[in-house]
């Protein structure tokens, strides 16, 4: 037994081994150009996206072309739009139909004179900085 040596009980074929270290070598190659793959097809998706709401939209003004084709569709813009009516017709405008507001009333007289303050607004501002600066008063 003494020149026996102990072999271990787990023994992983080379070939095990080989396969393990291309496979791993193949995942280090392939994964930054599936990542490029998905982020093509997500701008793929995103751009499609874009093309039919591009696309609803250009739907939408042919649909409004389409009606500035009839007569009567162009009448009825010109009465709303430009306040246009028919001969005969007579045309009533109502300029704010909102019921008017009422505003409280106050007993104070108002004077008819213009006054002006006369401050130095400089001065005002120095001396509420020095007054916050120096106060000893807690803060609120």
């Amino acid at each position: 037994m003494r020149g026996r040596r102990l072999r271990p009980a787990f023994r992983v074929p080379g070939f095990t081994v080989i396969m393990l270290g291309l496979l791993l070598i193949a995942v280090m190659v392939l994964a930054p150009t599936l990542k490029s793959v998905v982020e093509q097809r997500q701008q793929i998706a995103d751009l499609q996206a874009s093309v039919e709401n591009q696309q609803r939209l250009v739907d939408e003004l042919r649909e409004q072309r389409a009606r500035w084709d009839d007569p009567s569709y162009i009448r009825a813009q010109a009465r709303d739009r430009l306040l246009y009516v028919m001969p005969g017709e007579t045309s009533y405008l109502v300029i704010d139909d909102r019921a008017p507001s009422v505003a409280p009333e106050d007993s104070t007289p108002i004077s008819s004179l213009v006054q002006k303050t006369r401050s130095d607004w400089a001065q005002n501002l120095l001396g509420s900085l020095v007054t916050a600066g120096t106060t000893e008063a807690p803060p609120k």
